[in-house]
Formats: C-alpha cells, sequence, structure tokens
C-alpha cells in the first residue's frame, strides 16, 4: 500500500537536505517541534494544511512545488507497484518529470526504471 504521508515525508526530508539544514533549523523556523517534524518526514504522522505551509516557508519551497514533487512520486509509486504485480494500468501515468531513475519505491528494491517526460511522452525502459 502507497502511504501519502511517507511519500510528502521523504520529498520533505530531499527538500530539507538539499538545503544542507538540520531538523533543528527548520522546526526552529516552521515553529514546530523537532520530534513532530521527524515523525513528519518519517511519514508517522500526517501533516495538517497549517503545518505543511509553514514547513514550506521555512523551506522556501511553494506548496505547490513540494504537492508537484509528491504527486510525480505517487505516479511512479503506482507504476512500480502495477509493474510489479503484471497489471495493466487502468490510465496513463503522465509524470511531470525530466528524467527519473528508480530503484526502490518505498523503501522496497525494484528492478531500475527509468522515466522521461513532459507529460506529452513518457518512456519506461527496464534496465
Amino acid at each position: 500500500m502507497i502511504l501519502l504521508r511517507r511519500l510528502l515525508g521523504d520529498v520533505l526530508r530531499r527538500q530539507r537536505q538539499r538545503q544542507g539544514r538540520t531538523l533543528r533549523e527548520v522546526s526552529s523556523s516552521a515553529r514546530v517541534s523537532l520530534g513532530y517534524l521527524s515523525e513528519v518526514e518519517r511519514g508517522q504522522k500526517e501533516a495538517s494544511s497549517e503545518l505543511l505551509s509553514a514547513i514550506c516557508d521555512a523551506l522556501d519551497v511553494r506548496m505547490s512545488e513540494l504537492m508537484r514533487e509528491v504527486s510525480d512520486e505517487l505516479s511512479l509509486a503506482e507504476l512500480a507497484a502495477s509493474a510489479a504485480a503484471n497489471e495493466p494500468l487502468s490510465a496513463p501515468v503522465r509524470p511531470m518529470l525530466n528524467s527519473v531513475s528508480v530503484t526502490s519505491v518505498a523503501g522496497v528494491p525494484t528492478e531500475r526504471v527509468t522515466i522521461k517526460a513532459p507529460a506529452e511522452a513518457v518512456d519506461v525502459v527496464a534496465a
């Protein structure tokens, strides 16, 4: 099962780490406890829209950018789950990405999949 809170937490953690910032710095700036932010990043707590807004402000990231990245991750997870189950997709999956290589989804190793986009074309290549 794909958990949205886990995908959201993974994206928040990557955003923070890209900036070279600590949990303590972001939690202080967002005015949220360090422990709670840690639980959100690990996908153990559901973040409210108010909390997400505060974290996005602290990271200087638009919420729409955060949600777009989460949506892309969700699309990839659905694609990988369908491929693993050998099920055809009911609707085309069109993530808005330039190029992504996936070797695991939600910590579960998968075959390597490369997805190239914009939305007009998606090439899936199993390596």
